[in-house]
């Protein structure tokens, strides 16, 4: 699944006409660098919620003919992260799926990242699997860092006040299970993440590459800068 219903209020004024996911970065949409990941991991169906100026994300996804995409409307009421989720698990299925922020993307390292991630998830431990980048991997990034990680890869809250080189670079291994009882109404999937915590069974998978986020107008000359600098 891809979260696609945001409302973009950061990357204002290029999201008074368009929804960030169709922000383009060196000439692509940033959703197409998360459907492109998820083709290179051999995905063949992707859920995509839609909310702001959905007319023009359903228009852009039908050009796509590399894979089956299923749109999950929220023109009525945008559901937050976890809420869009909760409605979007009929399309799902039982088993465990990925999950891409749509704002966010990764030049990839000596191996795909999602690839590494799915190698590394143990549904037997684990509810929830983060993809997870350093600072020294981070660009567009502002703030203090995610989470704690210990040797094995186990995830915790940082600590007020504290600071962490852990970010979640916006890629997830999620059991469709951990919201069973859940209604799509609107609620963070921090819910998740904390419920997960609590019972030792968040974890995260360091990625390789670099990671980088595009929140705000002056982050696409960041992220242009990046991909140029790797293809050199």
């Amino acid at each position: 699944m891809v979260l696609a219903a945001g409302l973009g209020k950061r990357m204002r004024p290029i999201t008074s006409t368009i929804p960030k996911p169709l922000v383009e970065v060196r000439g692509k949409a940033l959703i197409d660098y998360g459907l492109d990941a998820l083709a290179r991991a051999g995905v063949e169906r992707v859920v995509v919620n839609v909310h702001y100026l959905a007319d023009q994300l359903r228009a852009h996804l039908r050009r796509r003919t590399d894979m089956e995409i299923v749109l999950s409307d929220e023109t009525e009421q945008l559901l937050d992260s976890g809420g869009g989720i909760v409605k979007a698990l009929p399309h799902l299925g039982s088993e465990p799926f990925f999950l891409l922020n749509a704002d966010t993307f990764w030049i990839e390292g000596w191996r795909d990242n999602l690839d590494l991630l799915a190698d590394l998830f143990d549904p037997a431990r684990m509810d929830i699997s983060l993809l997870i980048a350093n600072m020294r991997q981070a660009t567009g990034y502002e703030g203090r860092g995610d989470f704690t990680m210990d040797v094995e890869g186990r995830l915790a809250r940082v600590p007020e006040r504290d600071l962490s080189p852990f970010i979640y670079a916006g890629a997830a291994i999620l059991k469709p299970e951990i919201f069973a009882g859940m209604s799509p109404e609107p609620f963070s999937l921090n819910r998740c993440f904390d419920r997960a915590i609590e019972a030792g069974r968040l974890f995260g998978v360091r990625m390789d590459g670099l990671w980088i986020t595009v929140g705000t107008p002056g982050a696409i000359a960041e992220a242009e800068a990046a991909l140029v600098a790797s293809a050199a």
